[in-house]
């Protein structure tokens, strides 16, 4: 019995470390500076905890861009649902970015702002609009909302960017994409 009871304590113990060697490293407070008073070009990148017990585990990215003098922010994610509804997964929308993901708190992940962050605008639509995957959907292994900002990483590798462990989906085409580049 003692050792059952040990064994279970350990076990626990053990997913409750990972769980925390799992929390996504931040960039600063997820708040999109307000398109009224902030001018400058905006390239961020949030990720949220999904739903469920499955939020100590994976979370669920997005990239907003906002280019000089806009007023709003164009916010570009991977819904999978919209499959059921006869709509490609890729949503383009206009907004804040720095919502909650189904009552999950945002966080944010990657930010370039100013001039830096103009010259990504654009290259950041681009992808968006030519990611190969936007009739399929798989929560594991990819594709996935992980694997299409992953894919706006790699279409616009100046962005720099490096999603956390906690973004499966993350890894699911870089192998292949890298070996079609050379």
């Amino acid at each position: 019995m003692f050792t059952t009871v040990a064994l279970v304590a350990f076990g626990v113990a053990s997913l409750m470390t990972a769980t925390l060697a799992l929390v996504p490293t931040t960039v600063g407070e997820a708040k999109a500076p307000d398109p009224k008073a902030f001018k400058g070009a905006v390239v961020q990148v949030y990720g949220a905890d999904v739903w469920g017990v499955r939020g100590r585990f994976a979370i669920h990215t997005w990239v907003a861009t906002k280019a000089r003098d806009a007023d709003t922010y164009r916010i570009y994610q991977v819904i999978g649902w919209r499959l059921r509804r006869g709509q490609p997964v890729v949503s383009i929308t206009r907004g804040m970015p720095d919502k909650p993901w189904f009552r999950s708190s945002p966080m944010l992940l990657h930010e370039v702002l100013g001039k830096s962050a103009e010259a990504l605008v654009e290259p950041i639509h681009a992808a968006a609009l030519s990611y190969p995957y936007a009739d399929e959907y798989s929560m594991w292994p990819g594709p996935n909302s992980n694997s299409f900002t992953a894919w706006i990483g790699l279409e616009v590798p100046e962005l720099g960017l490096s999603l956390p462990a906690k973004a499966i989906g993350k890894s699911w085409m870089a192998g292949e994409y890298l070996a079609n580049q050379h």
